[in-house]
């Protein structure tokens, strides 16, 4: 019998981290955030926060090993540092093998297409002339994108034709962490689909609703539970995302985000290795959330249900709008209405599509649910008296 309650280590200290440190403090653990910047989201409320950089070998080889296991909040981590990790004994989930087959939108891309699943053509580009040959072979448009660290539209730019290349690539490789790119051709899409799947050390696997994703501006608007196609797209839907999670061997939750294709036919978009902002209607919305899933299934403990509790569920990001404090002024406003289900993720400062927060809903409807949820979300202020916070 341990002495201690289990210690679930997080490399990272964002508002994912933060909602797997409360669904890992349900379940008794201690959690311990390791994050370049001291009073993190997730650090606010840790039992520990270490403020190192993971390239910090030293640091981080003591981070692990005050850990029982030590998980990820984002795949912008190298996978070496996660080897290091590995070779000094530490049990790390989802491990480096699983990170360098998704880190690199490239080789995640060969990786799905040497399974046998369906993903949008893809070239490996060096230059500019190389777009070009890409273009006349794929066809315009194409959407030239960063191998690594892209999120929420950096590090991704839609080519009409030849004359946009010079100032993509440049917008793109402007950033030190995005010198690596790759094309994909432009798919015609009739709705963008996503799960999250949960996987155990054990390998117990399950899945969560397909659902609707609405994008604004290249980041995630609202996602609807459950989707609305017809149950044999759901099923398919389902089917290629569990066969893309294992093919990467993902452990814990990986996010999943597809294409469902104007003929009817699906294609994976992209994974990511750790709960994902399209599932984050599950902590009311589910039996079980994505982020309990998450440590239960890198702890190895059984999965629970991932069923919806309503027939309709929906999740409004709320993003900032200003330059302001990263607390709401009219708390009271926003939740006079009883449905509301508000998060905010702790974030001292608000700017301009920053993710702040988010809104749940659960109706009788998707319809209903997502119109309740937008109206918080278009109701709540930010303090702008924080502008200099």
């Amino acid at each position: 019998m341990a002495s201690h309650p289990p210690v679930l280590g997080i490399l990272g200290g964002g508002q994912l981290a933060r909602m797997t440190a409360y669904a890992a403090f349900r379940l008794g653990l201690h959690v311990h955030i390791f994050d370049a910047h001291g009073s993190s989201p997730a650090g606010q409320i840790a039992h520990s926060e270490t403020v190192g950089h993971v390239a910090d070998h030293d640091a981080l080889i003591a981070f692990g090993r005050s850990c029982d296991v030590v998980t990820l909040e984002s795949e912008f981590v190298n996978e070496r540092h996660l080897a290091a990790l590995e070779a000094a004994g530490v049990a790390v989930h989802p491990g480096s093998h699983c990170l360098a087959l998704v880190q690199d939108k490239l080789v995640q891309k060969q990786t799905l297409a040497g399974a046998g699943i369906p993903v949008a053509p893809f070239r490996a580009v060096e230059s500019e002339q190389e777009v070009v040959a890409a273009g006349e072979e794929l066809g315009w448009p194409l959407v030239l994108k960063s191998r690594r660290n892209g999120y929420d539209g950096y590090g991704n730019a839609t080519l009409h034709s030849a004359s946009e290349i010079a100032e993509g690539w440049q917008r793109i490789t402007a950033s030190e962490e995005r010198r690596e790119l790759y094309v994909e051709a432009f798919v015609p899409f009739e709705r963008e689909l996503a799960t999250m799947v949960a996987r155990s050390t054990t390998g117990e696997v399950r899945l969560y609703p397909i659902v609707d994703t609405v994008q604004r501006n290249h980041i995630c608007h609202s996602v609807s539970a459950p989707a609305d196609v017809p149950q044999p797209v759901a099923l398919r839907a389902a089917e290629l995302a569990r066969a893309a999670v294992e093919a990467v061997g993902g452990i814990g939750v990986t996010g999943v985000e597809m294409f469902l294709l104007t003929n009817g036919d699906i294609v994976v978009n992209e994974l990511a290795p750790r709960p994902h902002n399209s599932g984050h209607y599950t902590i009311e919305g589910c039996t079980v959330s994505q982020f309990e899933n998450h440590v239960r299934g890198v702890m190895g403990w059984p999965l629970g249900d991932t069923g919806l509790r309503a027939p309709g569920v929906v999740m409004v990001n709320i993003l900032g709008r200003e330059s302001a404090a990263g607390w709401a002024g009219n708390y009271s406003e926003v939740l006079k209405n009883p449905a509301v289900h508000l998060h905010l993720y702790g974030k001292e400062q608000s700017r301009k599509g920053r993710k702040m927060g988010h809104i749940t809903v659960l109706a009788d409807s998707v319809g209903e649910a997502l119109e309740c949820a937008e109206r918080a979300e278009a109701t709540l202020q930010f303090d702008r008296e924080g502008e200099n916070v």
